[in-house]
C-alpha cells in the first residue's frame, strides 16, 4: 500500500482523544507484516518493534484526533456540543459531522443563526461554541432515543486530492506523521539495521500526550524521535512561525537533544534530503517533552511535517514529504551503533 492510500483510509476511522481503538486496530494490522511484533496497550497506543541486536531507538507519532462531544440535547432535538482538544469553534458553521452514537453513525450539520437574525452585537464578534448546535434532521423524540449525552462527534472527512502531490483532509495531524513510519517500515524491509527499532502511534496526544508519557517509560529507548506536524508557510502568517510545505523540519532547542540532531542531519545531507530548521526556545508542545523527560531521561529529537490549515478538516500536506520523511527514518535507523553513546555523553 502506498502511504497516500494508507493515509486516505486512516484518517477516515474515528479515533478521538481517549477512544482511539478502531484506528489503533487498523494500524495494527498494517504494521504487523512490516514488523517482527506489534501490540496495542490498554490505552490505545500502538507498538510495533523491529529487532535488532544495537541499541533502542523509538519513532513516535500520534494516532488520536481532535473532534467534539454531545454535552446537551435541546428541547427541539438540537445538540450542543464541547470540543475534544484544540478545536476552534470559527471553523464550525455549516460542517457536516457524525455523530458516533451507540446506535450508529448519525450525520448531522452544525448550524448558527443565520446573518440576517444576528443582532448587530453578534455581526461583530466571532462564534462561540455555545452559539452552535449540530441538527440531525430528526424529531426530538427521535433524537433522545438515539442519542446520549457524552457521545462523541467526528469532524467532517472529505479526502481532496490537489496539484503538486498535495491533499487535504482532516487529521493529518498527526496520522500523516503515522504514515511517516508506516512508509519508513517499508524501506527497512531492504535495509539492514544494528538498532532495535520501535514504532509507536500514541493516544491522547490532543489532550496532554498520556500516551507518549505511558508508552516512553515502559519502553524507555536508547533514543527517541517524535513526529509530529508544524505550520506550513500560509497568506498573512507570520513568516517565523511558518516553514515551506516542500521540506520536513528538524526541530533545534532545549528540550531537543543537539548531538542526536546533528547525527540526523549528517544523514539528511549524506542522502541529499532537503531539511529545515525550526527553533523552539522552550517546551514544543509535542510528545517530544514528555518522551524526553521519561525516567531519567531519552535523547530526544523532533521532526515536523509543515502543514496548513492546522486543526481544521482540510489540514494540507505535500505527500512527497511524507517519502522523504521516511527516507530520513529510515537511513538515521541505519546509522545506529553503539559508538553514539560515547559521542552523546563526551
Amino acid at each position: 500500500m502506498q502511504p497516500r492510500d494508507f493515509l486516505k483510509e486512516v484518517t477516515a476511522i474515528p479515533g478521538l482523544s481517549g477512544n482511539e481503538r478502531k484506528v489503533a486496530e487498523y494500524i495494527r494490522d498494517k504494521w504487523e507484516p512490516l514488523t517482527d511484533e506489534v501490540s496495542i496497550t490498554p490505552t490505545n497506543s500502538v507498538i510495533a518493534r523491529k529487532k535488532g541486536k544495537g541499541p533502542s531507538v523509538l519513532f513516535a507519532a500520534h494516532l488520536d484526533e481532535i473532534g467534539l462531544m454531545v454535552s446537551r440535547i435541546e428541547d427541539d432535538g438540537s445538540l450542543r456540543m464541547v470540543g475534544v482538544g484544540g478545536v476552534d469553534p470559527r471553523i464550525l458553521p455549516s460542517m457536516r459531522v457524525s455523530v458516533l452514537a451507540k446506535s450508529g453513525r448519525l450525520t448531522g450539520v452544525i448550524g448558527a443563526k443565520a446573518p440576517h437574525l444576528l443582532t448587530e452585537d453578534e455581526r461583530n464578534k466571532n462564534y462561540t461554541m455555545g452559539e452552535l448546535h449540530i441538527d440531525l434532521g430528526m424529531d426530538a423524540s427521535k433524537v433522545k432515543e438515539l442519542v446520549q449525552v457524552g457521545d462523541e462527534v467526528q469532524l467532517e472527512y472529505r479526502f481532496t486530492e490537489l496539484l503538486n502531490n498535495r491533499v487535504a483532509v482532516k487529521t493529518c495531524d498527526d496520522r500523516a506523521c503515522v504514515a511517516i513510519l508506516y512508509r519508513a517500515m517499508q524501506l527497512l524491509q531492504d535495509m539492514r539495521h544494528d538498532a532495535d527499532i520501535y514504532f509507536l502511534a500514541t493516544c491522547q496526544e490532543e489532550v496532554g500526550a498520556f500516551g507518549a508519557w505511558q508508552t516512553s517509560y515502559q519502553l524507555f529507548p536508547d533514543y527517541a524521535v517524535a513526529l509530529d506536524v508544524c505550520h506550513a508557510a500560509t497568506p498573512d502568517a507570520d513568516p517565523t512561525r511558518t516553514h515551506d510545505l516542500t521540506a520536513v523540519v528538524a526541530s533545534a532547542g532545549p528540550y531537543l537533544n543537539p548531538v542526536l540532531r546533528r547525527k540526523l542531519m549528517e544523514v539528511a545531507e549524506e542522502q541529499n534530503i532537503k531539511v529545515q530548521t525550526s527553533v523552539v526556545p522552550r517546551y514544543t508542545a509535542t510528545d517530544a517533552d514528555e518522551i524526553a523527560i521519561s525516567r531519567s531521561g531519552i535523547p530526544t529529537i523532533l521532526i515536523e511535517l509543515p502543514l496548513k490549515y492546522m486543526h481544521t478538516s482540510v489540514e494540507l500536506i505535500d505527500t512527497h514529504v511524507i517519502d522523504e520523511a521516511a527516507r530520513l527514518l529510515a537511513c538515521f535507523a541505519q546509522e545506529i551503533n553503539a559508538s553514539w553513546e560515547d559521542e552523546l555523553w563526551t
